[in-house]
């Protein structure tokens, strides 16, 4: 139950046993378009996809080095540790980051991002983390910052690596120029894929404008897949083979129920983490469906109380990040996490709670289980 890697279901597993073949080969442009296109369908949108081998974070980074010059002032709100990362990133390659900071766990008003246009007439980009990994935070305006951006004439770029496939993202409808996300999350695939769309004119941009890195040059991979439905450099052929499988898995569902599964997961686990005297660390507006990060009562220790989760009840969670380090856990409710796995969670927290000492009322198991009927 971590947010990332996230189980793999078998189905999935299995397929890595496929033959290792030639990646310049009519096997692997058979396979690799077959990729792009179901790529394509999850994110909603009819951009250029892009397939890194490589974690999240890669992709990130590859985002910036090929759109963010010296000098370029990029809007951005902070309010959690990956936000941080995206910010420092931006700057460390010459970029000017504009940071919009809240406290963890909650989002800026959507004013301030207007705000910020108001001040600066010169803004390049406008990027945003949807799902803060470390604080179950999800911003809620993401569509109101695409049209935002599309006024002003800005490129919009969205770290979705934590939430595609697990709510809400229509790539086009939003007018996300730069889409990013990775296979370990709520696409339920093993770790080192990471797809990117790319919009016409984002593309343009990055075409036009030569970047000095080799690997994640974005530049090479449109070349190759318009030449030769290829990669420039040599994929992760049995993370390849999974990847579609995942997709198959995420199509054969429905996108529309695959979202409403993680909806009524994510709404059963904050209620039976409530009934216990759990509180969610996100505010109410702003709280994730895929990841549920919990403050811990006083007297708990984070150790402690995941290691009996582990070991006695073989269920494992994550703990906090840097200031948040053993004030709260968090949960992951995404890939295939279903009733099965949210009430076999919340059983073993109740337990180990129980262990702990602390009284837990009886009917906190129902009340989550209610919203499975």
């Amino acid at each position: 139950m971590l947010p990332g890697p996230t189980n793999v279901p078998n189905r999935v597993m299995n397929a890595m046993l496929a033959p290792i073949i030639n990646h310049r080969s009519e096997d692997f442009r058979t396979l690799y378009k077959s990729i792009i296109e179901k790529t394509q369908k999850l994110f909603q949108t009819e951009s250029d996809i892009v397939l890194l081998s490589a974690s999240g974070t890669g992709a990130v980074e590859a985002s910036v080095v090929n759109l963010i010059k010296k000098g370029d002032k990029v809007v951005i709100p902070v309010n959690g540790e990956f936000s941080t990362r995206l910010a420092d990133l931006i700057d460390s390659w010459g970029g000017q980051s504009i940071r919009i900071e809240s406290q963890f766990g909650e989002n800026p008003p959507y004013e301030k991002f207007e705000q910020a246009f108001d001040e600066h007439n010169d803004i390049k980009a406008l990027y945003a983390v949807y799902n803060e990994t470390s604080t179950g935070t999800t911003i809620r305006y993401m569509d109101k910052l695409g049209d935002l951006c599309t006024r002003k004439g800005c490129f919009f770029v969205a770290d979705s690596v934590s939430i595609l496939g697990g709510d809400e993202l229509p790539t086009d409808k939003w007018n996300v120029d730069i889409c990013i996300t990775a296979s370990q999350k709520a696409i339920a695939a093993p770790p080192g894929v990471s797809p990117i769309s790319i919009s016409q004119k984002a593309k343009k941009y990055i075409q036009d404008n030569t970047s000095p890195i080799l690997y994640f040059n974005l530049k090479r991979y449109f070349k190759y897949y318009q030449e030769h439905f290829e990669t420039p450099f040599t994929p992760a052929l049995p993370l390849c083979y999974a990847y579609s499988e995942a997709l198959d898995m995420i199509l054969e569902e429905g996108l529309d129920r695959r979202i409403e599964r993680h909806r009524q997961c994510a709404d059963a686990f904050y209620t039976g983490l409530g009934s216990m005297g759990l509180s969610p660390f996100a505010k109410p507006d702003a709280r994730s469906n895929l990841v549920i990060a919990v403050n811990y009562l006083p007297g708990i220790e984070d150790k402690k109380f995941r290691d009996i989760l582990s070991n006695e009840f073989k269920v494992l969670v994550a703990g906090g990040f840097g200031n948040l380090k053993g004030k709260v856990f968090r949960i992951g409710s995404m890939g295939e996490v279903n009733k099965y796995h949210v009430m076999r969670t919340l059983s073993s927290v109740e337990s180990a709670l129980r262990m702990l000492g602390v009284e837990v009322p009886t009917d906190s198991i129902n009340k989550a289980m209610e919203k499975f009927r």
